[in-house]
């Protein structure tokens, strides 16, 4: 199943959300009628969807094939693909202004268009492939879905001429209905791809006295497709390593700010009781402090950078997850998984996130993430068998969008929330759909799936999951048909 289709699956809701407005951004010249557009009336010549294998363009632009309609005339192809709810690519450059045959292969689930800026449109069904020559200008143009909902999802692109300076997008770059987020910071194709954090839970430490390092580092990190930032760390992750230890069990932490970083630091965790200007103070780059506390209360708690100011800390990466288990233990299940929900303020490339961003009053994020990287688990899912007990540690380290933890085509029959305990085999067998949490909030939830397939992990404040907060879980081969 194309990533896109999952896409779709996770971001329906908001498109019902947002299916009352006009899905025509300013600047468009094109809405879609009302019954559907026809063909043959705009123009547009529909091909075969057997003949054209369902493939992603190797080149943003080929030569006109011989034979092809009007390649007499045009100085090229473009050629874009649609999913749900998506283009790619997004960007398009051609090497002059002029006529270029444009093909738009629509591989999503629903219908979809491509919308230039001079009222040209290409409309195909699911599964269909349709062509039109479009004249690009010297300036370049833009280009979007007009059908409604589906432009403020994320269905914009641009077609830009080399050496020209391209036009301003069709759209508001603050309307922040979905992915993905237009920013003044332009995605670098020559970024590092993201590295995968491992979201699985580690095992209690043994003992009950834990001596444990914490290096706290200063490096770059691919946090989306595209887009790297000079993060600050614990332990060289975002988040940080996953503590994890019992009621009773005494913590030791060293915590090292290196020589070589810029910055002070320094480490509150929500799971101690400690004076706040004891343990808590910062610490300069060279300088190194313990921090001691006991595990007194159960719970998954946050851990985070409290060196003023503390938000930018957050937002930077300085956050982790602490699991306090009962003195007597956790029930054994199947798979257990750590998930922290996070926000991205992006700065400019290789340098670190937008304070000023991060401070506006109604936050919005350009990503809303799962374990530091945007849709990291659509490509590589958390893998389960079917049937199997899976309970999953969800944090929520803000800094200051709310999460509602959700998995699509499952049930929470047990959840801890804040000391707040759901039991599994209740009077009234009560189950959770999704659990609410504000930044530094923490619970445990645990699930069985019903058969085969794939589990959308989402947060369901829905105008973010295009953002980033999304994952699949995946139950036997994924294939709920076989």
């Amino acid at each position: 199943m194309h990533r896109g289709t999952i896409l779709a699956l996770a971001t329906g809701i908001a498109l019902v959300a947002t299916g009352c407005a006009s899905g025509r951004l300013p600047g468009s010249a094109a809405t879609h009628p009302a019954n559907g557009p026809d063909h043959a009336s705009i123009g547009v010549a529909v091909a075969d969807p057997t003949t054209q294998p369902a493939q992603l363009p190797t080149a943003e632009v080929s030569p006109a094939p011989a034979g092809q309609p009007g390649s007499a005339e045009v100085l090229g192809e473009l050629v874009i693909h649609g999913y749900d709810i998506r283009y790619e690519p997004m960007d398009l450059t051609v090497d002059q202004p002029g006529p270029y045959l444009v093909r738009f292969i629509n591989e999503g689930a629903i219908i979809h268009d491509v919308t230039f800026e001079d009222g040209t449109l290409l409309s195909a069904e699911a599964g269909e492939t349709v062509e039109a020559v479009v004249d690009i200008p010297a300036g370049g143009t833009t280009f979007l879905c007009s059908i409604p909902g589906h432009a403020p999802a994320g269905m914009v692109g641009t077609v830009t001429v080399t050496g020209a300076a391209p036009t301003e997008p069709a759209h508001d770059p603050d309307d922040h209905g979905g992915p993905p987020p237009e920013t003044a910071v332009a995605a670098d194709p020559n970024a590092p791809a993201p590295v995968t954090h491992d979201p699985i839970a580690p095992a209690r430490l043994e003992g009950e006295v834990h001596d444990i390092e914490l290096v706290m580092t200063e490096r770059l990190m691919t946090v989306a497709p595209g887009y790297q930032q000079l993060v600050w760390t614990f332990g060289d992750t975002v988040p940080g390593p996953v503590i994890r230890v019992k009621v009773g069990d005494t913590i030791r932490v060293t915590l090292k700010n290196p020589a070589e970083n810029q910055m002070p630091h320094s480490i509150d965790f929500h799971s101690s009781q400690v004076a706040w200007n004891d343990e808590m103070r910062s610490i300069a780059p060279g300088e190194e402090l313990v921090y001691e506390w006991t595990a007194d209360y159960a719970g998954v708690w946050m851990y985070h950078c409290g060196t003023a100011p503390a938000l930018h800390h957050i937002a930077n990466g300085m956050y982790g997850m602490v699991i306090v288990e009962p003195k007597e233990g956790l029930a054994p299940v199947d798979h257990e998984f750590a998930v922290v929900q996070s926000e991205w303020y992006l700065g400019p490339q290789g340098q670190v996130t937008d304070l000023a961003k991060a401070m506006e009053a109604a936050p919005a994020p350009d990503f809303v993430v799962f374990n530091g990287v945007a849709n990291q688990y659509v490509d590589a899912p958390l893998a389960v068998e079917t049937g199997s007990r899976v309970r999953i540690f969800v944090l929520n380290v803000g800094p200051s969008v709310d999460s509602s933890f959700h998995i699509v085509g499952t049930i929470f029959d047990t959840v801890i929330k804040e000391g707040v305990h759901l039991v599994r085999g209740n009077e009234g067998n009560w189950g959770s759909q999704a659990v609410d949490l504000a930044p530094a909030q923490g619970a445990i939830v645990e699930l069985t799936t019903a058969e085969d397939g794939l589990y959308p992990m989402v947060t369901h404040a829905f105008n973010f999951v295009g953002r980033g907060a999304l994952g699949l879980l995946q139950a036997g081969d994924g294939d709920p048909t076989n």
